[in-house]
């Protein structure tokens, strides 16, 4: 299988809401074109910058379809369908395989303390019921469950096992993993903070969460390292690494803070669903500040 669509900078894609805090078909495709506009290579939709957890199967599979309608075939486009049960799970995947998605991903189970074998089979079961190539979604410091080795090991013995977008904190696991992998299998870099480092240490790319509030930041970082501009990759990942502290310095959450950020560069997706709180107040007003930092950073580096 040809890799190379999945090499880039890959927002994870934010729920879209209108006034009421229902899903947006309009802003959802506003975002797709907005994204697609700035030219990032995919996007990574229904996954914890989607609200995933606080929104039902229907709302889930609308988004996925609006996506699909907006930007099929102009990028690369990764569901992520990991939810509470195996059988809303297999559900989404198949959806998505019926709307011509590039692969599917998944968080492990959540909330109950599974064993390796649960979960094996849990990602098992997703990839199992559609062709489509999949993804394992490693992410500890959210859902409790930490990859190891051994279980990579055994999950990656399955073909349909194309890659992992490893969100561990320790860059060393990225390392660890594409050793173990090979060259024929994609290891994404998480957490945005370190996607310098993660590229370097062996990510072949980028799947992140702020990604899409300063697209053009990411993608200058992703040609400095590609051209080997290694002192200008430092300086950009602690430019971004200052707007990312920034975003989460407010009292609402930090998609709160990037939705109204957008919505200053001209791309209204309403705000986020309770529990995540929104920015009020005199955070407002930061906001612009943070917007004032992303566009002096794309000036500095002659965007």
């Amino acid at each position: 299988m040809n890799l190379e669509k999945f090499k880039g900078i890959i927002p994870a894609f934010y729920a879209c809401y209108d006034d009421a805090g229902e899903v947006s078909e309009d802003r959802t495709k506003d975002l797709c074109n907005y994204l697609y506009e700035k030219g990032v290579k995919g996007l990574y939709v229904g996954g914890s910058s989607g609200e995933c957890i606080y929104q039902n199967l229907e709302e889930r599979k609308a988004t996925l379809k609006y996506v699909a309608e907006a930007v099929k075939g102009k990028l690369t486009l990764i569901a992520h369908v990991g939810a509470p049960s195996t059988r809303e799970s297999v559900i989404l995947a198949k959806h998505a395989a019926e709307l011509g998605y590039d692969a599917l991903s998944a968080i492990p189970p959540i909330y109950f303390k599974l064993p390796d074998s649960s979960v094996i089979k849990y990602w098992t079961e997703i990839m199992d019921s559609t062709e489509l190539p999949f993804i394992i979604y490693n992410i500890p410091q959210t859902t409790g469950y930490n990859l190891s080795l051994s279980t990579f090991n055994k999950l990656i013995e399955n073909k349909k096992v194309i890659g992992v977008k490893n969100s561990s904190m320790p860059v060393m696991d990225i390392e660890r993993f594409k050793a173990a992998a090979g060259e024929d299998f994609i290891v994404f870099n998480g957490p945005d903070e370190q996607y310098v480092s993660g590229r370097l240490i062996g990510a072949d790319s980028g799947i992140g969460g702020t990604y899409a509030a300063m697209p053009e930041l990411l993608l200058k970082a992703e040609e400095f390292v590609a051209t080997g501009n290694f002192e200008l990759a430092r300086n950009i990942q602690r430019d971004i690494n200052d707007i990312i502290i920034a975003l989460c310095s407010l009292n609402g959450h930090m998609y709160s803070t990037i939705k109204e950020l957008l919505k200053l560069r001209g791309v209204n997706i309403g705000s986020v669903r309770g529990p995540l709180e929104p920015v009020t107040g005199d955070d407002l007003n930061k906001v612009k500040e943070i917007k004032d930092m992303i566009d002096n950073a794309i000036r500095k580096y002659g965007m």
